[in-house]
């Protein structure tokens, strides 16, 4: 097994390796319920329980876990961790970091705006849908939000392009048969960050793999003694090793389970549905949106039919600046990943111009970056405070309230010579 992906590693352009006899009376004999093959949908249903009835307020950067609720949390999960850290983040809690990024990327947990708090909330379409599911739809749709939609953006991190199931494929060439041992704590860094602490939580979770626990050191997070691979985790990431060399399960926009249904289907004949995640659509209105730079401020009103760069020009307006350089707008969406919007004239799809302000999908208090001048880099923060119902008499962009002075888009020699003559 070592060897076969080592060698296709090598080659990046691997045939489809065939499952052994085992290994295919392995997967058809296998029943999933709440605790086999790992206790994933246990632990996820421990997270969502968690979150009843009315959600839990987060970071407001990154809308991680605040540090109140991490101690308890883990102490209800199947394999609460142990950590000398003084004040220990989500990140601390790599099981409960991997939960988080299933819940944000499956659909069924969304970030409102409740005034000045981030409040990580349940989505009631999405969660009817889930509780719809038998145990092997719900498995499978969540080994999906984990490796073709589990974006690490959500968890504050850089997008990877080549995906989770790609880092988990690197790593399994490096579990011997007989296990990987740390025997010392700085043995363990490598995975802390390829493929990431929280990618190796969840490969226990699902069954994957077994994890013995380290002694917690002072000072230290989440120790690991050792990894064992599981006849599981050898047919499971064999079957899909080609898909994750290949680019074959990159993600879009769009998000749609059932990707990987064809492939499992004649193994597991239970998986018949999908979580099924509403698409918000257009929404009409008058969008009001506050724009401040500094201490600087202005509050524009602009109809749901207009494309984003009309926004874009309107900003430049409200603030004296002019149109010569390129722009780009960037927010979050209900999954957590970051969308970019991008002037006309640049390399990369979707354009501003192409897009109206109604099917960006924001609700009233997200909050928007407009980067304007690639060289200077203005940061405007964008933020929508209200949809109102549509008015015929605002038919184009609108100004309607300016606050504090704008800055000075250029400077000279000039201006610095008066400054220091003051």
């Amino acid at each position: 097994m070592k060897d076969i992906f080592a060698r296709q590693e090598r080659t990046l352009n691997p045939e489809l390796p065939s499952l052994t006899e085992l290994q295919k009376q392995l997967l058809q004999q296998l029943s999933i319920d709440q605790n086999q093959p790992g206790t994933i949908l246990h632990d996820f249903q421990t997270l969502i329980d968690f979150l009843q009835p009315n959600g839990v307020e987060v970071s407001s950067v990154n809308n991680l876990l605040p540090l109140k609720v991490l101690s308890e949390l883990n102490s209800q999960l199947s394999h609460p961790i142990e950590t000398k850290l003084k004040r220990p983040v989500q990140k601390s809690y790599p099981y409960i970091n991997g939960l988080y990024l299933l819940l944000r990327s499956s659909g069924i947990a969304k970030i409102r705006s409740q005034g000045k708090k981030e409040v990580l909330i349940l989505d009631a379409a999405t969660l009817e849908s889930w509780s719809n599911l038998n145990p092997t739809e719900r498995y499978f749709n969540l080994l999906e939000a984990w490796l073709i939609w589990g974006n690490n953006e959500i968890l504050g991190e850089h997008q990877d392009s080549f995906g989770n199931l790609f880092r988990c494929i690197q790593l399994w060439p490096h579990v011997p048969d007989r296990g990987l041992k740390f025997p010392k704590y700085e043995d363990q860094h490598d995975i802390n960050y390829y493929p990431g602490l929280h990618n190796v939580a969840l490969l226990e979770l699902f069954g994957l793999l077994s994890i013995k626990h380290g002694k917690p050191q002072e000072g230290k997070g989440w120790g690991i003694a050792s990894l064992q691979r599981l006849p599981f985790g050898d047919a499971l990431l064999q079957f899909l090793f080609p898909l994750g060399i290949r680019g074959g399960l990159q993600d879009d926009l769009n998000v749609t389970f059932g990707k990987l249904q064809s492939h499992f289907q004649p193994f597991f004949a239970e998986w018949k549905y999908n979580l099924f995640v509403p698409e918000q659509g257009f929404t009409d209105g008058i969008y009001i949106f506050k724009v401040s730079i500094y201490q600087a401020w202005r509050r524009i009103a602009i109809p749901a039919k207009k494309p984003l760069s009309w926004l874009a020009e309107t900003i430049i307006d409200a603030f004296d600046f002019d149109y010569d350089h390129l722009y780009e707008f960037s927010y979050k969406d209900r999954f957590g990943r970051i969308i970019k919007i991008g002037h006309p004239y640049m390399e990369t799809p979707p354009f501003a111009d192409q897009v109206q302000i109604g099917d960006l999908s924001l609700e009233p208090g997200i909050k928007m970056t407009y980067l304007y001048d690639f060289g200077d880099n203005w940061k405007f923060d964008v933020q929508l405070e209200a949809i109102n119902p549509p008015n015929n008499k605002i038919k184009k962009p609108k100004i309607l309230e300016v606050h504090g002075n704008a800055p000075q888009q250029y400077w000279s020699e000039d201006d610095e010579s008066d400054e220091n003559e003051e």
